[in-house]
């Protein structure tokens, strides 16, 4: 006996539209979230059933935000008349931008559920709050791709993804611009910036990148905007840039969902 597909396909969507149906969605979601309740990644508190994501909303308003006046160019804080955290930049960068402070608080949270528990879903949220971000109206207009810092091949094959990549993928969808995940690669592998030295960091990444044949064309005259989970004295950051203007980019950008404080940035105690 032959099926009529076409036939069970529009039984299928009939059922779809019924009230019934959503009865039932409603009653077996209910039934989920009794037996196995969803919690916050973050804080682990609760999900309410029409909660979206998996981070609540009580740490999203958590974030520690970066707060105003900032510098124009890199996103900064003015603590002084002049802005030293652009000293940490090379001249080619044209701007940067970052959502909130870290680590600690719901920020180093949610960054740290990314990271180092898979919770690859957090990057859309993280996405989204970096979207929103204020830009120089040039680096809106003329800001080619998205190219996210590359991992070590060790850390790749522990961790499994890029988190830089996720949040990358997750903000060009809101800014319609493309992803070029392999502008850059690792050339060597190096240490962990985490413990290191300002210094350190610096002599450790030296070298550490180099730029694929594949798209070298297409870097020429760009505007890109690197993207980072977080950043720290930008040594990564600005290890990858130079990178690409040794390749031929116009000019580079940042965006991160986190930024660390410097000792002149700590609140009093």
């Amino acid at each position: 006996m032959s099926l009529d597909l076409g036939s069970i396909r529009r039984q299928a969507n009939r059922f779809r539209a019924s009230a019934r149906y959503h009865t039932l969605r409603a009653t077996l979601a209910g039934v989920a979230d009794l037996l196995l309740p969803r919690v916050c990644v973050a804080c682990e508190r609760p999900l309410a059933a029409t909660q979206r994501g998996i981070i609540c909303g009580f740490c999203w308003t958590r974030l520690d935000a970066i707060p105003y006046p900032q510098c124009a160019r890199c996103g900064h804080p003015h603590i002084r008349h002049s802005c030293r955290w652009c000293e940490l930049l090379p001249p080619f960068v044209r701007a940067v931008r970052s959502v909130c402070w870290v680590p600690g608080g719901a920020g180093g949270q949610i960054v740290h559920a990314l990271k180092y528990e898979g919770w690859r879903a957090t990057a859309d949220g993280m996405a989204e709050r970096m979207a929103r971000l204020a830009w120089p109206v040039d680096v809106v207009e003329e800001r080619t791709a998205l190219v996210p810092v590359p991992l070590s091949a060790g850390r790749l094959r522990e961790r499994g993804f890029n988190q830089s990549e996720l949040i990358a993928h997750a903000l060009a969808s809101r800014w319609r611009i493309p992803v070029w995940r392999d502008a850059i690669l690792r050339a060597r592998e190096t240490t962990t910036q985490t413990k290191l030295r300002p210094s350190d960091r610096l002599r450790n990444v030296a070298g550490a990148f180099d730029v694929s044949h594949s798209l070298s064309k297409r870097i020429r005259g760009a505007h890109l905007v690197l993207v980072d989970d977080v950043v720290t004295t930008a040594a990564t950051l600005n290890a990858c840039a130079e990178t690409l203007m040794q390749a031929g980019a116009r000019i580079i950008s940042y965006v991160t969902f986190g930024r660390a404080r410097s000792a002149s940035d700590r609140p009093l105690s």
